[in-house]
Order: C-alpha cells, then structure tokens, then sequence
C-alpha cells in the first residue's frame, strides 16, 4: 500500500480563527513541512517547529508516524504548495500556495496541478493507494469548493466549537470575489477549485482521478476535506469504487452528517477509533476534547493498522512514544 501526503498552503488559513493548525499565525506556514517530516524521519529535521495548536494538541502527523513505526508504509509526499522547505522528499507537480479565498482566483494554478496530478496518479504501479492531506485553513476551502458544486455537505473543525458561522460568511464572501452563485461550479471540479478551493484539494482530486482512471483502488485518508476531494471527482464524471477512511473524532462530530455524505458519493467509508479515550497521556487528551480530529492521512494510518489486526494498545503506546520524543526536541533533555 503506497500512503500518499499532499502537502500545501493557503493564504485563507491566515483568518483569524479559522484554523488550530498551529501555536501562533507566523508559526503555522511551517506546519505542513514540518508534519511530512514527522511522518518520514520521526521528527522535524529542516522544519523548525513541532506543530502543536494553541492549547498544545499535538498535530495528527504524530499518530500517522505512530501507525508507520508499527507497519511500515510506502510514502510519497506531493508538494501541494509548500511555503516552506522540507528535508522530506517531494513530488513537484507545479503548485503554488493558494490565496485567500475572497480574491477572485485563489488557485490560478488548478488546471495546471490537476492535470500534472492526474498524470502522476495513472502512472503509479501501485495496485492501492491511500491519499491524505496537511494545509492549514483547508476545511473553509473545502466548504467554499462544496458550495461551489451545490454539494450540501458541512465540513468539519480543527477546533472544538467548529466555527461555522465564520466559515460560511468567508465562503459567502468568496463567491461575491469570484462572481459566481451556489453551483456555478457544478460539474466543473477545476473552476470550483480555482474559484473556491486550495492547491492541496486540486492535487487530490487530480491525482485520485488519474489513479482511478488506471485501475488503482484509491482511498480518501481524512475527512471532511476529503469529502470535498471526492465530490470534485464525482463531478469529473468518475464513478468508480472509492473509499473514504477517517477518525470516530469526525464520524462523531455532530456537525457532520458524514454517512450521508458518503452515500451521496458513493464511498465505501471505513471509520477508525483509537481508543484515546482509554488512556490520559496528554497526546491523547486534546483530540477526545474535541481538537484535531484529522488530519496528515491519520484516519488513514489508523485504518492501515486496524486492517492489519494491530492492537489500538500498540498504537496508543507508540503515538506516547513520539510524542515524548517530539517533546524532548523541544524542551530539551
């Protein structure tokens, strides 16, 4: 199994309360090179931070490297548009950070990064993939790119209390920028996200496509972001068989109704819980509070793991395990 990371940025991150995916606003651009080394080396190598949110919720890389150091995985990162520089080797596919969503082209790069993507997912051995996703502010421009397709799907949060209302008027505030209505965008993935999305979700979409297009079985690894990403593939006219694997956090998010979604798109949605609630290590406590949820392929990973009849116990022990490491990077001996 090949485990894919699109790794990106989007200016849209940059609004006040919209993402948890960093300690401070200058620190959060570092986050995606920092969370694709975690996942390859253990650790931050070239990134000069360990991505935490505000309260200290550790990012989601830690329990996809926990998954990793018990079954080993194939990884390729893509760079998605990464603002920063990475240790970890990259796939360069043409993309640029996205812009704020309220300007009129946030991603004028998506034709050009769907269409390179798409050619680099049908061009894999693999005869399964998994995709998951790092970008900062990405569920507001999944849930703009949503609304630009009519897809009637409510996205979820790195924060405890999703802030949807934001959310919603940033979205209602990007149409206005781009000139279009609810649905402009229906049936045409590309201007949906060169209008409303970011470089990640059109690398994603891309390159499932392509994937799809060769015979590859391709699994969404996340969330409500991956959500978006598939129904921009629905609305490439790809129907094949795809799948969606991601946390209880989200499943159990009462502002997502993530079966229905999954029906409306025809994912075989496979939901993974960790059990943190069965332990009271600090790495575990903030996501059964209601941060983080997904994120970095990690309901994903959790998935490879439960497939692979590894003990949630052996998981919970190795996620502590680079936790403190990550700490001791920090603090010091």
């Amino acid at each position: 199994m090949r485990f894919v990371l699109a790794a990106g940025a989007t200016r849209t991150a940059e609004i006040d309360g919209i993402s948890a995916a960093g300690a401070a606003p200058d620190l959060m651009a570092h986050t995606p090179s920092a969370d694709v080394e975690i996942v390859e080396y253990g650790r931050p190598v070239r990134a000069p931070i360990v991505p935490v949110s505000p309260s200290g919720c550790p990012t989601p890389a830690v329990i996809t490297r926990a998954v990793r150091e018990r079954i080993d995985f194939d990884l390729t990162v893509i760079d998605a548009g990464l603002i920063r520089p990475t240790r970890t080797p990259t796939v360069s596919v043409g993309a640029q950070r996205g812009e704020d969503v309220r300007e009129t082209e946030p991603v004028p790069c998506a034709q050009e990064v769907y269409e390179e993507t798409r050619r680099f997912g049908a061009a894999l051995p693999d005869d399964s993939v998994m995709i998951g996703e790092t970008i900062p502010g990405g569920t507001t421009t999944a849930l703009g790119v949503l609304t630009a397709l009519d897809e009637d799907i409510t996205v979820s949060s790195s924060l405890p209390d999703n802030p949807l209302r934001l959310k919603r008027t940033v979205v209602s505030e990007a149409l206005s920028a781009s000139d279009i209505d609810r649905g402009d965008a229906a049936g045409d993935p590309v201007f949906a996200v060169n209008s409303m999305g970011d470089p990640v979700l059109a690398t994603v979409a891309g390159f499932t496509v392509g994937a799809l297009e060769s015979g590859i079985d391709v699994t969404l690894a996340g969330g409500t972001q991956m959500l978006a990403a598939a129904a921009l593939v629905r609305h490439a006219g790809i129907d094949g068989p795809l799948g969606l694997a991601t946390t209880s956090f989200v499943a159990d998010d009462e502002t997502v109704a993530l079966d229905r979604a999954c029906d409306r798109h025809d994912l075989d949605l496979e939901v993974t819980d960790p059990g943190f609630d069965e332990g009271d290590h600090v790495s575990m406590q903030r996501y059964i509070e209601g941060e983080g949820k997904e994120g970095v392929g990690m309901g994903g990973a959790l998935a490879l793991a439960d497939r692979a009849a590894v003990d949630m116990d052996s998981i919970r022990d190795s996620v502590i395990e680079v936790y403190n490491r990550l700490n001791g990077d920090v603090n010091g001996p």
